[in-house]
């Protein structure tokens, strides 16, 4: 019985050096080093898990929206960082892979800083707006059939045409208000086309839906947007449509702007979060086709590129004629206006 307790105690031991060996030991022909390095390979990912987060919020529907698109884009960037480890990972040269290794982290890492970026912006609208959920009741009894707000008159056939240098060259935007109109949610809304050229080729082609409420309010229920290269589309990225895949109409132009409103333009979350804030109602601007007092001067910004700064300018029975980008230092302005 002594000589069987000893064989038993002699087996365990011989177990658990076996154990540790095969766990620990590299099969012949393989580096350690990189075999670390895969183990290692997310390691940046942990200190960005919060899984904890369940989502739930009551009534705070803003703030709990903004959470949970704020770990959306950080699960998207974890999951684009992943597959760039397993892109790094078949690589052959033993540097190649630390180099694409390190290049995979320095991208999460600065995607992790834009959707923080982005969180906070989206947290600074609903302090404005407070926590209600955004669904605006769309009742199609409440729309006319003409946009004739004075500060956004959308008339059929009147074109506006644009101008201004940018970094890539001149840009020049010709924006047709059609005879087409197209239903969406039960409205009929006018179809205007805006068109945006770069040294004379056309880049980008847009047909923008728009309505008018009884109240005098320009709604935007969406748009289709051809992005071109070479006369080719190559992107329909940006477009849109309201009552589609989440996405809510909103207001572009107030019935009657005032200093302080403040309101969202359009809604689908993480592609078209336009928002707009009336900053002056009394600007004055030159623009080459006019002098205009007494304009509606707006700030436009989205949270999805809290960088990116927009204002405005509206003037009474012309619309809009003057947009600068600060950050950019561009100014379009309106050159030519047109009515049939």
């Amino acid at each position: 019985m002594k000589f069987k307790r000893m064989l038993g105690l002699w087996l365990g031991v011989a177990l658990v050096i076996l154990f540790t060996f095969t766990a620990t030991a590299a099969p012949r022909g393989i580096d350690p080093d990189r075999i670390q390095a895969r183990r290692t390979a997310g390691d940046a990912l942990e200190r960005y898990d919060d899984d904890d987060d369940d989502g739930h919020g009551g009534a705070r529907a803003c703030t709990e929206t903004a959470k949970a698109v704020s770990k959306s884009c950080r699960d998207g960037a974890k999951s684009d960082r992943w597959l760039a480890v397993a892109n790094c990972l078949n690589m052959v040269d033993e540097e190649d892979v630390e180099e694409c290794r390190e290049e995979a982290g320095e991208d999460l890492e600065e995607a992790m800083e834009e959707c923080g970026d982005q969180h906070e912006a989206r947290m600074e609208i609903c302090e404005e707006l407070g926590e209600d959920p955004y669904n605006p009741e769309i009742d199609p009894e409440n729309f006319v059939d003409v946009i004739d707000n004075p500060w956004l008159p959308y008339l059929p056939g009147t074109t506006w045409v644009y101008e201004g240098e940018t970094e890539d060259g001149l840009e020049r935007i010709v924006v047709e208000v059609t005879g087409d109109t197209r239903e969406i949610m039960g409205v009929e809304c006018t179809v205007v086309r805006d068109r945006v050229y770069l040294d004379g080729e056309l880049i980008e082609d847009t047909f923008d839906w728009y309505a008018q409420d009884v109240e005098g309010n320009v709604w935007y229920f969406g748009e289709i947007t051809f992005e071109l290269e070479d006369e080719e589309i190559v992107s329909l990225e940006g477009s849109w449509e309201g009552g589609r895949d989440g996405a809510w109409p909103g207001i572009v132009m107030p019935a009657a702007p005032a200093v302080g409103d403040y309101y969202r333009q359009e809604m689908l979350l993480g592609e078209a979060e336009d928002m707009g804030e009336v900053l002056a109602v009394d600007a004055t601007v030159s623009v080459e086709f006019g002098d205009y007092d007494g304009c509606v001067q707006t700030r436009d910004f989205t949270p999805i590129e809290p960088d990116a700064l927009e204002y405005k300018y509206y003037a009474w029975g012309v619309g809009f004629v003057l947009e600068e980008k600060p950050e950019e230092g561009i100014r379009i302005e309106l050159i030519e206006m047109t009515t049939m």
